[in-house]
């Protein structure tokens, strides 16, 4: 077949169909998964993980929406993953470049849709076999330079964006760049006001910056409200970067066009009414294979308190990188502990089979759970679950309670139920699932399921606790099952005890109880649950399990 010669203006569009190619590699001792020239595929969607609560889900264009625990806490605006891969350059990282070379200064934006056919550039993906870092990469072979740039998450610091710029040739080179994260929502903002009064919410948006150690807060004005009474937002997003010294920062794209132009941005430290953005610019002197490297992190729902320890921290703090890296690689190894304690760990001749079935049980766990300590159960959990449960057999077995040992075996608690002989005392006993890491299957591309991830107390210490769609979480607990058998009758005793006599089940089930849906005949979504004679296998299951471990 032929082809013409496209040109816009001078310059011919690059078109050269670079094949796509998927491999293991080794990064900094740790292994990714790479597909070479992911741009000549359509735009796909993925997760990122952590071992705590965080959520991001990226498409492979680089947009994205993050946060912690559900939608109404994000750092970029949770939308259905189409809008996601439509707010490609608007949300998320943005890198602009401007390369001496040859005499003439070039403009360059990484992973830009609109500029991706005017150098000769390949663009590559790398994702961890963890699930917990996603590198884009972008090698520009007529510039004779290479910009790569990561997402990875920190119980500590928040989110992490880690950047770099590599000269690939032998003759040094001059950058100015612009990098960092735009579309950064305030904290107040929840999910519903995001998407129906998204105008408003900018009106309502204030940035401003701590230029001593480049701390940028993002806020509201206020909380929006229609009601003549006092609603101050008290808390705050933070985002600062590290890595590149003389730097000016702008929290805003305003200069944005006005630096693509060619003339210099100013340091900005108060914007108002405008969506926030975070920028670090400077200008880089790379000798021959040399890399300049930094980093941007961002926080969520910063108390006063939280921003001053921050601010403190930067300041004080000459080698902050160092404990972000630390605290990100801390949290890999509690995560690969996590999906250790079911099973998903494996080594054999082929690393993608391996692999596959770590992600698999990842995310059976991030569904089902896991159980907090193998059998044994902490008493005063127990005691909480029994008075969320039932109060008065709460009360009425309050001395039973009371002198439990701190922890206790579940055999050794089914058994003394048993003992005690009432029925309400035993169920209880039966349902009790001491599960965490735990949440609803949902995620922008099914925005009607809200996934909350409640893995955690106010004061930071774990909280067990677990919820799922119906035909969801019995599947992830059938697979969970093989790992932990002594906990399959009490999962069988939560099936049938939420089933109706007459066959049907909810639709969601978590420990707090079970969730009906209300019908709605203008909403196509809304039932009021799920016919057993369709939900029979799962029990059925369940069952033979149970027999295979516990037979009679």
């Amino acid at each position: 077949m032929s082809k013409r010669e496209i040109y816009l203006g001078s310059t011919s569009l690059n078109d050269k169909n670079l094949a796509v190619k998927g491999e293991f590699i080794s990064i900094q001792k740790e292994r990714y998964f790479k597909i070479s020239n992911f741009n000549r595929m359509p735009d796909f969607f993925m997760t990122l993980v952590s071992d705590s609560d965080h959520w991001i889900f990226i498409s492979s264009n680089g947009s994205l929406s993050a946060g912690r625990r559900n939608r109404d806490n994000a750092l970029f605006p949770y939308y259905s993953d189409d809008k996601i891969h439509d707010y490609c350059g608007i949300t998320g990282s943005k890198t602009i470049c401007l390369v001496e070379s040859k005499g003439r200064t070039s403009l360059w934006e990484p992973f830009s849709k609109q500029l991706a056919k005017i150098y000769r550039i390949e663009r590559n993906l790398y994702k961890s076999v963890y699930g917990n870092q996603i590198i884009f990469e972008e090698i520009n072979h007529d510039l004779g330079l290479s910009f790569r740039y990561s997402w990875s998450n920190s119980e500590q610091f928040g989110f992490v964006k880690q950047s770099g710029i590599t000269n690939i040739t032998n003759e040094p080179v001059k950058v100015e760049l612009l990098d960092g994260i735009r579309n950064i929502l305030p904290s107040g903002i929840d999910y519903i006001f995001q998407n129906e009064y998204s105008n408003l919410s900018d009106a309502y948006k204030k940035a401003e910056l701590i230029e001593e150690t480049g701390l940028g807060i993002f806020m509201l004005s206020s909380i929006p409200v229609d009601r003549a009474e006092p609603s101050e937002s008290l808390y705050a997003t933070t985002v600062w970067s590290s890595g590149l010294v003389n730097s000016k920062i702008l929290i805003s794209d305003h200069q944005l066009a006005k630096f693509k132009q060619g003339f210099a941005v100013t340091t900005e430290t108060d914007i108002r009414a405008s969506r926030g953005a975070y920028y670090v610019n400077a200008e880089l002197t790379l000798k021959k294979q040399q890399t300049a490297e930094w980093m941007t992190v961002a926080e969520i729902n910063q108390s006063t308190t939280d921003v001053a320890n921050l601010n403190l921290l930067l300041k004080n703090t000459p080698k902050i990188l160092s404990q972000v890296h630390k605290d990100i690689e801390a949290g890999t190894k509690r995560l690969v502990k996590i999906v250790a304690a079911a099973d998903g760990l494996q080594t054999s001749n082929e690393e993608l089979c391996c692999v596959r079935h770590f992600t698999n049980t990842l995310f059976n766990v991030m569904r089902g759970g896991v159980y907090q300590d193998d059998y044994t159960l902490d008493s005063s959990d127990f005691r909480d679950f029994v008075n969320l449960t039932n109060t008065k057999i709460s009360n009425d077995f309050k001395n039973t309670l009371d002198a439990l040992p701190k922890k206790i075996s579940n055999s050794d608690l089914i058994q003394l139920a048993e003992k005690k002989g009432n029925a309400h005392f035993i169920r209880i006993c039966y349902e009790y699932l001491p599960l965490t890491f735990s949440r609803r299957h949902g995620d922008p591309s099914r925005p009607w399921n809200q996934f909350s991830i409640d893995n955690k107390n106010e004061d930071g210490s774990p909280k067990l606790d677990f919820q799922g769609n119906w035909r969801d979480i019995f599947q992830n607990w059938e697979a969970l099952s093989v790992s932990y058998p002594g906990f399959i009758e009490n999962i069988i005793s939560k099936f049938v005890n939420a089933s109706t006599p007459d066959g049907y089940n909810p639709y969601r089930i978590m420990r707090s109880g079970i969730d009906w849906e209300s019908p709605d005949p203008d909403d196509p979504w809304a039932y009021i649950g799920y016919w057993g004679d369709h939900q029979i296998i799962y029990l059925q299951k369940l069952l033979e399990l149970s027999d295979s471990y516990h037979p009679g």
